[in-house]
């Protein structure tokens, strides 16, 4: 099978499955090892075991083999008699050979002279240890010299040897099977409850996406967490996710709500003053009703709310913008962003005198974002100054990596039960609502502010005025 459709046939299997088969398999491979190593290790003993009683008859033989001759034929024979085949040598079988590689005598089962034990015998050889067959018996056999020349020779039926290691294989294989059997369930029931968190991560996922209602889980329900490992990280993780798509829902809704509920103020009077024209349009009989003055008055007012609708609208867009803007982030001189900006309003409001002392400072932000910022400060700046009025800007460094953008006018100033509340959205106070304006200017100048990891504040001006403060982490240029 080649790779592809191996790992294909293993992207298929669920994680359950594959966590199984890794714990199965594990065990198994550690089972087979160490199954095989003890096989070994008894077939090493055993053989080590035969080499050394080999060893230990072959020197008690040679020590005196005249007495083992003498004793040759008083040897008690299990029902053999005489030769191989009628019976079987009780103990290991031996024979003594000359020189020359002739038998002298030994028990009733003759042993195979090999070139080997010739060799032992003639002394031109080291003591050899060498597997024979003896009839249907397999035999080890070892030769040892004797001193004047010629050697004894041992051996040994394997067969009990090799019985003992069959059944010890077979003991294994059966201990082996049971062990991957019992892994694999095992693993099994170890991934079902070690992946319970990730099916309860994956049950609110796919419920939040089918039901597309995020109310159900976050704070309103999290999904149950408990240890400190992995899969709890992953399901604290989707927990603050739901909760933070819960709450950006919740504000998109509030935005798409209040936005509404302020596009509905222009777009009334529109459609009336519209109504009206069209009216008269119509019928013209009706003309004499509407005077010259009244039908300028009329299109200057549609000007003036399409002019803030179209405000509105750009402002709208503004404030729902993603903190990922299409712009890079950089290095830049706040201090050049701020005259650019000073520069736009000034063509809008030429009767005020912007009075700008500004120190260079490098931020990092989005150079159009910050413009637009210092842009509404300004704006509404100079929308509450007085005829002839002066507004003051400053740029200077804040303590240790930071700036302070100060924008100061001397309007009528912010009543103190409005101050906070100046940064909310679509809010407008009682002096405010007479003057042209959405209540989303300084709204986009707090959301910008916090974007770039800084904030803004109100202040009251001495003797009248307001004092917006603007700080954004940065450096001295």
């Amino acid at each position: 099978m080649s790779r592809r459709p191996v790992t294909r046939w293993w992207r298929e299997r669920t994680l359950h499955a594959r966590l199984a088969l890794l714990v199965a398999g594990a065990v198994a491979a550690a089972v087979l090892v160490v199954s095989a190593g003890a096989w070994f290790t008894v077939r090493e003993i055993q053989q080590d075991k035969v080499a050394a009683e080999l060893a230990s008859d072959a020197s008690t033989i040679a020590a005196n083999p005249g007495y083992w001759l003498s004793m040759e034929g008083k040897r008690e024979a299990s029902g053999y008699g005489q030769g191989y085949g009628r019976g079987k040598e009780i103990g290991p079988c031996w024979q003594i050979i000359d020189a020359s590689g002739t038998v002298v005598g030994g028990t009733a089962t003759p042993l195979p002279v090999t070139d080997a034990a010739a060799a032992v015998a003639a002394g031109t050889s080291e003591p050899v240890r060498e597997e024979v067959s003896i009839g249907p018996g397999d035999y080890l056999m070892f030769t040892k010299p004797l001193r004047g020349g010629g050697a004894v020779q041992v051996a040994l039926d394997r067969h009990p040897d090799d019985r003992v290691l069959m059944t010890l294989a077979l003991l294994l294989a059966v201990g082996c099977a049971a062990g991957i059997g019992g892994a694999a369930l095992l693993g099994r029931t170890v991934s079902r409850a070690g992946l319970a968190p990730v099916d309860r991560l994956t049950e609110a996922v796919e419920d939040v996406a089918v039901t597309m209602d995020l109310s159900r889980w976050g704070e309103a329900r999290p999904i149950e967490v408990a240890g400190k490992d992995e899969v709890a990280r992953l399901g604290r993780s989707v927990n603050t996710m739901l909760s933070t798509l819960d709450a950006s829902r919740r504000a998109q809704r509030a935005l798409v709500e209040d936005a509404g509920h302020e596009l509905r103020t222009p777009l009334t009077s529109i459609r009336t003053n519209v109504e009206l024209l069209l009216t008269v349009e119509r019928h013209p009989e009706l003309a004499h009703r509407l005077t010259s003055e009244d039908r300028t008055s009329l299109l200057e007012d549609l000007d003036a709310q399409v002019r803030e609708l179209a405000t509105l609208t750009t402002e709208l867009v503004e404030l729902s913008r993603e903190e990922a803007s299409r712009e890079a982030v950089e290095p830049l001189d706040l201090a050049e962003v701020v005259t650019a900006a000073v520069s736009r309003v000034q063509l809008r409001a030429p009767a005020l005198t912007f009075d700008t002392v500004l120190t260079p400072a490098t931020v990092l932000g989005r150079p159009g974002e910050l413009e637009r910022m210092v842009v509404n400060v300004l704006d509404n700046a100079a929308k509450w100054s007085p005829p002839a009025g002066k507004v003051s800007v400053r740029l200077t460094p804040d303590g240790p990596g930071a700036c302070l953008l100060t924008v100061t006018d001397t309007g009528p100033g912010i009543a103190d039960e409005d101050r906070p509340h100046v940064f909310d959205r679509f809010y407008r106070a009682a002096a405010a609502r007479a003057m042209p304006g959405s209540g989303l200017g300084l709204a986009i100048v707090a959301q910008t502010a916090t974007n770039h990891g800084g904030s803004v504040q109100a202040l009251p001006n001495t003797p009248t005025g307001t004092i917006l403060t603007i700080r954004l982490p940065g450096t001295p240029a």
